[in-house]
């Protein structure tokens, strides 16, 4: 196959839809040579921050020298994101002859009776014999869903599991309060395994322990309260954390420096394993550490994408997510007139994050999520809106909402996007296009904004 027909392929294979449990990957890995058991993984699950705690790993991970694996979802730009090392995408040749491999395999699975895997199942264990075959060092997982029967969890032994933020969100397949939420989530960690968990509510962290208690897993419970000398701000954020002096990340919001905790204090924890990959013990200097809180980078997560208006996105796609980002709009933009372009999927609460977040806007642009079946139409999320809000615009197309908040907003201005993820890529790539013909029409003599 080639690249076209790989991705119309995997595209199809979203008709399997989602079959939570084991038992289809246990039949394709073991067909596979169980790839995930020649895998050193960091295996992380969580509600909001996974992704972030994902990126400051893997970046500390291969500042230190390691070569790094990521497995991720959902992607920003393009689907070959999810699957990277070194933070480099797979390429589109490897694409097609991985998923030629993996597709043989399923094949034969279906010439058996077995059912065939799922699209994130084939997508997970095509990452596994990726990272295998190419003898990554260390690989950061995240969970897609959940984590005791997610598809990642094949996974035996992690070095070390980390639960990120947990709360309400894929009701329908987690339960519907927050013990069950966690008890799903908390089922990635393993016999012996330390585990290093955000703080968390009270009903979750009891959950928690209790798993932990019974596996015989190590707890370490992160201490975000513990930072000091803060300095905030949407470009670079400073603080210091125990022996860690003036530590920088680039990533904004609030919550930043919590996700940032919690990947310091797991990799104090790698530190002390002692862990060997390829005969060498897996360390990470203060001096890699340093410099890879700073190097991270996390697209669509409260990111600054144009200025002049101020043009900031976030994947806010949770009632926890759009309090976080409320939260941070108090904070970063007190006193600023704010224009919102929300797109949001209908099997989410968006009445929740509606009354979340709409009294910091001035003015609120709905879309309709492109090319996602599960996308709450722009006219009906309008008139969830205005049950809170009177000033609300329906577009037409990310281009025509881009448009409108433009016209609408004054350079000391702040348009927020937030929503779900899945259009995020898209729309930054239209404010980028807006910012070139800007440049184009002013003849280029201010250079290209940043």
């Amino acid at each position: 196959m080639n690249y076209k027909q790989t991705m119309e392929y995997l595209e199809n294979l979203s008709a399997y839809g989602i079959v939570p449990g084991l038992a289809n990957m246990e039949n394709l890995c073991e067909k596979l040579g169980n790839p995930q058991d020649r895998l050193q993984v960091i295996h992380i699950a969580g509600t909001n921050g996974k992704g972030s705690v994902l990126a400051y790993l893997s970046t500390i991970l291969q500042c230190a020298g390691y070569k790094t694996g990521r497995y991720i979802s959902p992607v920003i730009f393009e689907y070959r994101e999810k699957i990277q090392i070194n933070q480099k995408p797979i390429s589109q040749k490897k694409l097609c002859y991985y998923v030629e491999k993996v597709k043989s395999v399923c094949e034969e699975l279906v010439k058996e009776g077995k059912p065939h895997p799922t699209q994130f199942e084939f997508e997970t264990a095509l990452s596994f014999l990726y990272f295998m075959e190419e003898a990554c060092d260390v690989v950061v997982l995240e969970t897609g869903m959940g984590g005791r029967l997610d598809a990642t969890n094949i996974i035996k032994k992690p070095l070390v599991t980390v639960l990120a933020s947990i709360s309400m969100d894929h009701m329908k397949f987690l339960g519907n309060n927050l013990a069950q939420i966690a008890g799903e989530k908390a089922g990635i960690c393993k016999e012996g395994c330390p585990v290093v968990s955000m703080p968390q509510d009270e009903e979750a962290l009891r959950v928690i322990a209790e798993r932990a208690g019974q596996l015989g897993c190590p707890l370490h419970v992160s201490e975000p309260q513990k930072a000091g000398k803060i300095r905030y701000g949407m470009e670079v954020q400073k603080f210091c954390f125990g022996k860690y002096k003036d530590l920088e990340i680039s990533l904004a919001g609030k919550h930043q420096i919590e996700n940032a905790v919690l990947a310091i204090e797991t990799v104090e924890v790698i530190n002390g394993l002692g862990a060997e990959v390829f005969g060498k013990v897996l360390h990470v200097s203060e001096e890699h550490l340093r410099k890879g809180l700073s190097r991270t980078k996390w697209p669509g997560r409260f990111s600054v994408v144009a200025k002049k208006p101020l043009f900031v996105v976030d994947g806010a796609h949770n009632e926890d997510a759009a309090r976080k980002l409320a939260d941070s709009i108090r904070f970063y933009f007190t006193n600023r007139r704010i224009i919102y372009i929300m797109g949001v999927l209908k099997d989410k609460e968006y009445e929740k994050i509606i009354a979340e977040t709409y009294a910091y806007a001035d003015q609120i642009i709905t879309i309709t999520t492109p090319d996602n079946p599960r996308a709450l139409p722009a006219l009906e999320l309008a008139q969830a809106v205005r049950q809170y809000h009177p000033n609300v615009t329906a577009a037409g197309s990310l281009e025509e909402a881009v448009e409108i908040a433009y016209l609408l907003a004054g350079k000391e201005d702040v348009i927020i996007s937030f929503g779900s993820l899945s259009y995020q890529g898209r729309l930054m790539q239209i404010v980028e296009q807006q910012k070139e013909a800007k440049s184009r029409k002013n003849g280029g003599k201010h250079g290209r904004q940043k």
